[in-house]
């Protein structure tokens, strides 16, 4: 029998509370992944934050050209003309903010997504006119242009590479999926406005016209084409994702036919969309391959390379390389077995261009530069010769007029320099010479002054011959000064 203070402490079954699935805590590996799980999805998950209605009219509003869109389209064109005149990346960004080109490519997505047929056929037809314009604008305005240079910014927009299929994707994506969130992220059409860059391809396609470099025209409508159709994907397989509703037709066998006809329009989208992804990306890897293939070649000092942009053909599969000089049947043929290192290009026919007339100048040249310098060396070396040589001049003439002013003042000086330099040519092993009279006293009474030498000889001559020396030079010197005495003093 429980007593009342036990009571306290137990629960009775009706009491007990309840574990559930939801409120058990994950001990287990199952619960860690299924928390994991609940995670990713409350943070991946865009379907709560949808608005479809408003995506949809909003995307069906940026659809129409005309009027004011009409002008802003042409201004833009005209903003991005003058940026990409002038290489200035700034005011081609610009251009691209106030661009009004995305509109149409977002319902062409939008439509194939819903089986909206009319917005599909508006979209198409809205697109193609903003194109004609935009590139009859540009056309126009680089034909009245005074300045018609190549510049970076023109020149970067017609030849696109795997990145921009990239950017194209992954900008398409982070746009749709702004557009369908509740309260549209504007900063993120801004962001992808800038990265797709639909506006520059446009003018660069215009320039080439004015120019005549088809080249030119053909390659930025490719990278437009390229920008449009991945956008427009992005749209389609984002919208199905997240599971707009199809637009619903009263006349059954009509929204069959619809739904083919939007089906196999997406399909053909995807078909040319595939296609340039996997071209563009074997350009790509052709173009690397090539790059490193010639960097080897230009790492050997002794080749000059002549590196030229249409030197890969990947259409007709021709690597060219042109030397300035001759090149040697066994380096030509090393380049070959070399080319067939490089996967993406192994299959390419090399043709090796050299010129010999090149090699001849090239050393010709060299020469004349080695004998210009040589020259230059000599002249200088001629010019260092008469300044030393003038300046031995000038101090012999200082040391004269010192001893000539010094001989007049006092009838007892000793012409030194002549003396030092005689010194030096009889013996050849004096390193220092000096003479000066020092006052002498013996009685610290009568006061004498006595000649005095300070020699250093050669420290390799032996004492016994230093002082041999010593009494020569003291002769010596006693009588080319006629001195009675003269005192040698040995300087350690």
């Amino acid at each position: 029998m429980s007593t009342e203070g036990e009571n306290k402490f137990n629960f009775s079954e009706e009491e007990e509370p309840k574990v559930t699935a939801e409120t058990a805590p994950p001990t287990d590996a199952k619960g860690l992944w299924q928390g994991l799980k609940t995670f990713l999805n409350e943070l991946l998950d865009i379907q709560q934050d949808t608005d479809k209605d408003q995506t949809i009219a909003a995307i069906k509003a940026d659809i129409p050209f005309k009027g004011a869109t009409a002008w802003i389209l042409i201004f833009a064109v005209f903003v991005a003309s003058i940026g990409l005149n002038v290489s200035s990346t700034a005011v081609v960004i610009g251009a691209m903010l106030i661009s009004p080109l995305m509109g149409p490519i977002l319902g062409i997505g939008m439509s194939l997504a819903i089986n909206d047929i009319d917005t599909l056929r508006s979209s198409f037809t809205n697109l193609l006119v903003m194109v004609v314009l935009s590139i009859l604008t540009a056309y126009l305005y680089f034909l009245l242009s005074p300045l018609t240079e190549l510049t970076p910014e023109l020149e970067s927009r017609t030849s696109p590479n795997i990145l921009d299929v990239f950017v194209a994707i992954f900008g398409g994506l982070a746009l749709i999926v702004a557009r369908t969130k509740k309260g549209t992220i504007a900063s993120v059409i801004f962001g992808v406005a800038i990265a797709t860059a639909l506006m520059p391809p446009l003018c660069t396609a215009g320039y080439g016209l004015a120019v005549g470099n088809f080249q030119f025209f053909f390659g930025a409508m490719y990278l437009f084409a390229i920008n449009t159709t991945f956008i427009a994907l992005a749209t389609f397989l984002v919208l199905k994702v997240l599971r707009f509703p199809m637009l619903k037709y009263a006349n059954s066998a009509k929204r069959k036919r619809i739904s083919r006809m939007a089906s196999l329009v997406a399909f053909a989208v995807m078909i040319p969309a595939v296609w340039t992804f996997w071209n563009v990306l074997q350009i790509s890897n052709a173009e690397r391959d090539y790059n490193l293939f010639v960097e080897k070649i230009e790492r050997n000092p002794e080749v000059w390379l002549q590196k030229r942009k249409e030197d890969l053909d990947i259409t007709n599969k021709k690597v060219f390389l042109h030397f300035n000089g001759e090149v040697p049947s066994v380096l030509e043929a090393e380049y070959r077995n070399d080319l067939k290192n490089y996967e993406n290009i192994k299959d390419f026919e090399l043709k090796v261009f050299g010129n010999k007339n090149r090699s001849v100048d090239k050393i010709s040249d060299a020469l004349d530069r080695a004998y210009k310098d040589l020259d230059q060396k000599e002249l200088i070396v001629q010019g260092l010769e008469a300044q030393i040589t003038e300046l031995k001049q000038e101090v012999s003439n200082l040391n004269r007029q010192i001893e000539s002013k010094a001989s007049l003042e006092n009838e007892n000086y000793v012409a030194f320099s002549q003396v030092a330099k005689d010194a030096k040519i009889r013996y050849v092993d004096l390193r220092q010479f000096g003479f000066a009279k020092m006052l002498n006293s013996n009685d610290f009474i009568k006061i004498d002054t006595i000649p005095v030498a300070a020699v250093k000889w050669n420290s390799q001559l032996s004492d016994s011959i230093q002082t041999i020396r010593e009494r020569e030079l003291n002769t010596w010197l006693r009588k080319e000064l006629s001195l009675d005495t003269l005192i040698i003093e040995r300087i350690n």
